[in-house]
């Protein structure tokens, strides 16, 4: 399908962007564009892929024109561009409404302007029951995706998104920072114990985004089926794993904006989910502005729905700490410190 094509990644210096070029470089795409505001990051990837078909733009999905020009000749996008701190969201909200919610705006509009054939917008778990201004700006983000997608039938576009939990030794995660106090001799610093979140690598993030690249229609939100883990059961796998079981560990209390759990589905979303095994599958809300529909009449599909269940990371698949242990072991890294060699988590 990428044979031939221009795919255009927004964002695409964060660890999801490096994760799809290590999988698609070697392959027959014809150009990778990377599209983001960080010019250090860039010269960074520059010098480690020296790869001709990997181009760099300079720009900020917060400014139109910049997007628009990112996008002439572009066949496909993948729309990963956010600001994804829970910590930074709150204290500077509409920073996060600025590149989340209008920049994925531009982004879709110049897509569609451009003719682009296929845009996957990438949501978190946290834009469900949305507690914190990141889990709403992308709440928001996502129907503003549903909306763009709605009048696009002939013109030859599709837009639809995923939405994914943690995706593990991403940037700015839990488990660089764990791994990172233990070599430097610190406590692990760990909020509550006892939360839970889902467990996905960043291969997993990748299959995910291609599924909905390859079966997606306008509108659809695609959720990949996670594990999930508790803080504590993380902790301990990574401490076995690094044969550091007596180390100290902190218990600090929760942040601003953190979930004891974290939900992919709704339950009104889970009662209209198509399951497809390894995913689900949720069809955009197809009423019109008929308000008859949303003042006069009901649906039993929503009366049912406020009676089901979630689909949230308390009663997914739980990982003990064997399985955690075996998770860990794809990150390559992790590998590495099993072997007992120095690494940089961080890297």
């Amino acid at each position: 399908m990428f044979a031939g094509k221009i795919l255009l990644i927004t964002g695409g210096t964060g660890s999801f962007g490096n994760a799809v070029l290590k999988r698609f470089l070697n392959t027959g795409i014809a150009e990778i564009r990377i599209f983001s505001r960080d010019e250090k990051k860039q010269d960074d990837m520059r010098k480690r892929y020296n790869n001709a078909k990997l181009k760099f733009y300079i720009g900020d999905v917060r400014d139109e024109r910049s997007v628009a020009g990112v996008m002439r000749g572009v066949d496909y996008v993948f729309h990963a561009a956010a600001l994804k701190q829970v910590p930074s969201c709150e204290f500077h909200p509409m920073q996060a409404v600025r590149t989340n919610v209008l920049g994925t705006e531009n982004v879709l509009g110049a897509a569609i302007t451009a003719g682009v054939k296929r845009v996957v917008v990438l949501s978190t778990d946290k834009a469900v029951y949305p507690i914190n201004a990141m889990g709403i700006s992308k709440a928001m983000m996502e129907k503003v995706m549903v909306a763009a997608s709605r009048n696009l039938e002939g013109t030859g576009t599709v837009i639809c998104g995923t939405r994914y939990g943690n995706v593990m030794a991403s940037r700015g995660s839990v488990i660089p920072l764990f791994v990172q106090q233990v070599l430097e001799g610190k406590q692990i610093t760990v909020t509550d114990p006892s939360m839970t979140r889902f467990m996905m690598t960043l291969a997993d993030a990748v299959d995910l985004v291609l599924y909905a690249f390859e079966h997606g229609n306008n509108g659809d939100i695609f959720v990949q089926k996670a594990p999930a883990a508790t803080v504590e059961v993380l902790t301990r796998a990574i401490l076995e794993l690094m044969d550091k079981l007596n180390h100290p560990v902190a218990v600090i209390g929760s942040r601003h904006g953190e979930k004891l759990y974290e939900s992919l589905l709704t339950r009104e979303e889970r009662a209209c989910a198509e399951d497809r095994g390894d995913y689900f599958r949720v069809p955009p809300d197809g009423r019109d502005l008929n308000y008859a529909k949303f003042v006069e009449e009901g649906e039993q599909r929503i009366t049912q729905a406020l009676h089901g269940e979630e689909y949230n990371s308390h009663n997914t698949t739980r990982l003990d700490v064997e399985g955690m242990k075996t998770l860990l072991l794809k990150l390559d890294f992790m590998q590495r410190i099993a072997r007992g060699e120095r690494v940089d988590p961080q890297d």
